[in-house]
């Protein structure tokens, strides 16, 4: 149990920085591209507080964790409003592939940090600590998670808005009806990944990109650490 917590007490915080680096990406991006409503609502800071949502970002996570399941989670959503936008179509696609983009950026901050610290270390005849590797570890894990997660193209993730955006006006039209039941839509996933544990659906969809990215990562950090180290 004492291990569990530990664990949880790793990957929560992993956890938090990810998701707030997600949705403050949104935010500038839109800033970016001519919508200032998150600058106005104060939703630009890494603040944590600012976009903490308690059950999503911290009671769902550290359940998870507990009970061994995929760690995932979601923050308030950063307030995005198209019509402000100079390009709403494009626009809308930009601002929902600049957070999976972002963690995908993060993952591999990571692994090009733990590498080069990785390096220093063997050149001193030491080893990182292990709660320091199991920590970037899941840090490079959990960010490539939630972005191909969050790409995922159903509604309410941000795959959905770049799929709208690729689709002929008529069809974006429909689609759009149907993003405005996202929550909806996302309530029913969570719930059927519960109810049919052997359908393995995020198994299935999610972790292949997932194992094929983060190991790339990590053999990226591996090649640093090896080539400081030698």
């Amino acid at each position: 149990m004492t291990e569990t917590l530990i664990l949880a007490a790793v990957l929560v915080p992993c956890l938090i920085v990810a998701i707030v680096f997600h949705e403050v990406a949104h935010g500038w991006v839109a800033l970016m591209l001519g919508d200032p409503t998150a600058k106005e609502q104060r939703r630009l800071s890494l603040n944590p507080i600012r976009h903490v949502d308690p059950i999503g970002t911290i009671i769902v996570p550290g359940a998870l964790a507990l009970f061994g399941g995929p760690i995932f989670g979601w923050a308030k959503p950063v307030p995005v409003n198209a019509r402000r936008l100079d390009n709403p179509r494009f626009g809308m696609m930009a601002v929902a592939a600049a957070g999976p983009g972002t963690n995908l950026l993060l993952a591999l901050v990571a692994a090009l940090f733990i590498g080069v610290i990785g390096g220093f270390a063997l050149n001193l005849g030491a080893a990182l600590p292990e709660w320091v590797m199991t920590a970037f570890g899941a840090f490079v894990l959990i960010n490539a998670f939630l972005a191909f997660f969050n790409l995922l193209p159903i509604p309410p993730f941000d795959g959905s808005h770049i799929v709208g955006g690729l689709m002929p006006r008529r069809w974006a039209n429909q689609w759009q009806k149907l993003q405005a039941m996202g929550m909806l839509v996302f309530v029913v996933l969570i719930a059927a990944t519960w109810a049919f544990p052997d359908a393995r659906w995020i198994e299935n969809t999610i972790l292949p990109p997932v194992e094929w990215i983060s190991g790339f990562f990590f053999s990226v950090a591996n090649g640093i650490a090896g080539v400081i180290g030698g």
